[in-house]
């Protein structure tokens, strides 16, 4: 006889939310019953104060793509077939939408190729719910969840393909205070440690951050660190001519 899995839970109705509280849709694609009934609990708990109540959305990938009003997706890997095409395919359609990945554990070479396809975050199978929850605020609120062993090197990779470092910061002028956050992210640092480096309140620097994409025509944190630092790497080698006329006429010894 063959197994029958439970529905996934009810999301929590607006009778059961306080007061103010901000509800969040979030997509859930997966391909086996079993996986969305244990992607469910996620949204069991009741957030934290000041945090957003999620509700889970679940469809296929074409019936979440049609919703106007969806902007987070978990996309797990471990149910799909060809989750990276998943990846590549919202981005293209519905760029805007900030993807969520669980996948398998210990794929460095995943999880990079996942983040470079549009994943905003990547979390390994056996991360806990509560562990897949801070995940979620994180990139809600703007910023990228990977392991900072990782960032240097997805940098990197980015920096070899070309036209991904195309523009780099070029014409655009800073003000003091970007520059410093700019710098704190070039560190991998979050928005609330940037926030607590500078003494500054969050929601300024998730403003300053704003400011920098739009100024350097980046998509996300990583494609402006990509631009600072390829702007930087051709700063520190001077064109060879402008060099020589500063040294003036070398002497033949």
């Amino acid at each position: 006889m063959a197994a029958v899995s439970n529905p996934p839970p009810d999301p929590p109705s607006d009778k059961d939310l306080s007061p103010g509280t901000r509800v969040i849709r979030i997509g859930v694609l997966a391909g086996e019953p079993i996986r969305l009934e244990g992607l469910s609990t996620i949204f069991e708990e009741p957030p934290e104060a000041g945090k957003p109540q999620l509700q889970p959305v679940i469809g296929t990938v074409d019936e979440l793509l049609a919703d106007p009003e969806l902007l987070h997706m978990i996309v797990d890997f471990n149910s799909l077939a060809e989750g990276l095409k998943t990846l590549e395919k919202v981005k293209r359609m519905r760029p805007e939408i900030r993807q969520i990945v669980i996948g398998p554990e210990n794929n460095t070479e995943l999880v990079l190729e996942a983040i470079t396809a549009g994943a905003r975050a990547y979390l390994d199978s056996s991360a806990d719910p509560h562990t897949v929850r801070m995940a979620i605020d994180i990139v809600v609120s703007g910023s990228i969840w990977a392991p900072r062993r990782l960032l240097s090197r997805l940098i990197d990779r980015l920096l070899d393909v070309p036209g991904g470092g195309g523009g780099g910061i070029g014409a655009p002028q800073l003000t003091a205070r970007e520059q410093q956050v700019l710098d704190l992210i070039l560190l991998a640092r979050s928005n609330r440690e940037i926030a607590e480096e500078l003494q500054i309140e969050e929601r300024t620097v998730k403003a300053h951050v704003g400011r920098l994409m739009r100024k350097t025509g980046a998509e996300n944190r990583i494609e402006l660190s990509m631009r600072a630092l390829n702007r930087r790497s051709a700063q520190a080698i001077p064109d060879e001519t402008e060099k020589n006329k500063d040294e003036g006429p070398r002497r033949r010894v």
